[in-house]
């Protein structure tokens, strides 16, 4: 892991150079909210509506024009955006807009959708880099869950098609990959870290981006003041929007047995158990240390696709700060029985690294799920799918950081003896 941005391709430094006019215009553009709704609605041929148009049933103004105003902000005067990480980000934003109104719009169509019953969902969470994706992968390999993919959760509306052949064949698929692989080809190094694609199982952070209440934004910027707002913000409308977002996705189809993943939720517990109810919820553990390591690793990488102004120091305290906070308080919540102990399942990556198929079965037995042959064999075939080592070697340290590794060390005691995280480095 380098403190310098990696080298970029030939047509990456053209665009930052403003050697490609037409590009080079449209991310001179100022990120404003008006101007970007304005943009969103013509984009989608509306008249203008005013924030009424991006606002029904729960959603109101308030919910939507502070946090976008604050992410707004930050991006300008704070990320330190190159021309290129400008076009992107605009690009980004418009699509969220452009999702928002027509998220609107099915919902003043069909107020029903908001009848659909999103039973039981269960969340894979636990901090970055402790094995949710390759859980959250495993489970959405049994055939009796349903995971949501990378287009769906970008281009939610109109609800997919239950046409095995349509569904597959949804125009949605190459618009969303091309959104999802092109920071990929910005900055070398990502996909060492974390594949994206349409046809991949997502994190349903993308769900709550629709609110702007969303660390999308904190993991691909350096924005300090949207990120202490964050941390201080109610989040019900940004679950309320993904469970908008997940019953449109099933409108169609029927109901489903989710499968969903996101290492924000572990900030966020008691609300989502607020918003679902009967959600079961899945806790990976990892050595704080290690795990610190791998995020700044991969939030650097991040980064380096929108701003040449990288900090893996700066990066790594802040995390440190958010998980020394996130994972006190969830011993605190634990211990206090603020989380129903019965719906909650806790796993070691250790163990995971040692043994994934057991780490699933202790799962389903602590969920009363039936874990089939049939299911195991797909886990099986995901397991080996996985493309770790497929690109190049993820390298990453923690004396590179420079953290205090035995402050840190002390202070993380308490939670890894609540949950027998053993340590790794």
């Amino acid at each position: 892991m380098s403190p310098r941005p990696a080298a970029k391709p030939e047509w990456v430094q053209a665009i930052d150079a403003g050697r490609i006019p037409p590009i080079a215009a449209e991310a001179a553009l100022p990120l404003a909210r008006d101007a970007l709704m304005a943009a969103a609605r013509a984009r989608l041929g509306l008249p203008d509506g005013g924030v009424a148009d991006f606002c029904h049933a729960g959603f109101d103004a308030d919910t939507l024009i502070e946090p976008l105003d604050r992410v707004l902000a930050a991006l300008e005067g704070e990320a330190a955006l190159t021309l290129t990480g400008r076009w992107l980000t605009r690009r980004v934003l418009l699509r969220l807009l452009e999702v928002r109104l027509q998220l609107m719009a099915y919902l003043r169509a069909d107020p029903g959708v908001r009848d659909e019953r999103i039973a039981a969902p269960l969340f894979v969470a636990g901090a970055p880099r402790t094995g949710t994706t390759i859980l959250h992968a495993m489970l959405a390999a049994d055939p009796a869950h349903r995971a949501p993919l990378g287009w769906e959760l970008l281009r939610p509306v109109p609800p997919p098609d239950p046409d095995p052949v349509r569904f597959a064949a949804d125009p949605r698929i190459a618009l969303a990959d091309r959104e999802l692989v092109l920071p990929q080809t910005v900055v070398s190094g990502l996909l060492a870290i974390h594949e994206y694609g349409a046809r991949r199982p997502k994190e349903c952070l993308s769900a709550m981006s629709f609110a702007f209440l969303s660390e999308e934004f904190t993991a691909r910027y350096r924005v300090p003041s949207y990120e202490g707002w964050l941390a201080q913000s109610d989040m019900t409308p940004a679950y309320e929007m993904h469970r908008l977002v997940l019953q449109v996705l099933q409108r169609r189809t029927g109901p489903a047995s989710w499968v969903l993943k996101s290492p924000v939720h572990l900030h966020s517990l008691p609300t989502l158990f607020a918003v679902y109810p009967d959600a079961r919820v899945a806790v990976t553990h990892r050595d704080p240390l290690a795990m610190l390591a791998s995020l700044t690793s991969l939030i650097a990488t991040l980064r380096q696709a929108h701003s040449d102004e990288v900090d893996p120091a700066g990066i790594a305290a802040s995390h440190a700060r958010r998980y020394r906070v996130s994972l006190d308080r969830l011993v605190r919540w634990t211990d206090a029985e603020r989380l129903p102990a019965a719906q909650m399942h806790h796993s070691r990556y250790a163990d995971f690294l040692s043994d994934p198929l057991a780490v699933a079965a202790a799962l389903y037995a602590r969920f009363g799920r039936p874990l089939r042959a049939d299911a195991q064999a797909r886990m099986r075939e995901a397991l080996a799918a996985q493309p770790r080592g497929e690109h190049s070697e993820h390298a990453y340290s923690f004396d590179a950081l420079g953290l205090d590794r035995d402050a840190l060390r002390a202070h993380f005691r308490a939670y890894q003896a609540r949950f027998g995280v053993p340590d790794e480095t």
